[in-house]
């Protein structure tokens, strides 16, 4: 059962890791309207529109947990500081101190609200600790990136879809793994 935890915990790592370089390639490259001014931007829901990495950025931060959860803490906070140089190196020019900071920030503020709360109730944990890193993440990256919030309410949105979208594969994740009596690292 370990070697299986690494195995799946291996995998959430470059999932999370994966999450960087989609992000910022969707940024320039997918969305409804592209811009050469500013980023491709795509519906999320309610009128409101988001740079299209945030599909990518929610799940991120979901799979931040799961790489906690099956890797443990020192794993997740060195994934979180490999993620913030790979954004930094992989990010549009004019996107990489934007694209850094919000990550580390995000990723930050998601680990910390994660981490007490995980063994009392890992899918609420995963939620506030989705919600609390995604609006630091979108604070961050849309006033160094663009000196404005003008797509606030759609990256908060488009990111909440993905972590709301990732509760019952935890949900999941949980049961199976009380099934077969793994505890989280």
């Amino acid at each position: 059962m370990m070697g299986e935890q690494r195995r799946e915990g291996a995998l959430f790592l470059l999932g999370f890791i994966l999450t960087i370089p989609v992000a910022n390639w969707m940024i320039g490259h997918v969305g409804t309207v592209c811009t050469t001014e500013g980023p491709c931007v795509i519906p999320v829901g309610f009128g409101q529109m988001a740079p299209s990495g945030v599909l990518v950025v929610g799940a991120g931060l979901v799979l931040r947990d799961l790489v906690q959860r099956r890797l443990g803490l020192r794993a997740a906070f060195l994934a979180v500081l490999i993620g913030a140089a790979l954004s930094a190196l992989l990010a549009p020019p004019a996107l990489v101190l934007a694209s850094a900071l919000a990550f580390l920030l995000g990723e930050l503020l998601d680990l910390a609200v994660y981490t007490p709360l995980q063994r009392r109730n890992l899918v609420v944990a995963v939620l506030l600790s989705g919600l609390a890193g995604l609006v630091a993440d979108s604070l961050a990256f849309l006033w160094v990136a663009f000196g404005s919030l003008d797509f606030l309410p759609g990256q908060v949105l488009g990111k909440a879809w993905m972590v709301l979208l990732a509760l019952p594969l935890v949900a999941w994740l949980r049961q199976r793994d009380q099934r077969r009596g793994l505890q989280p690292a």
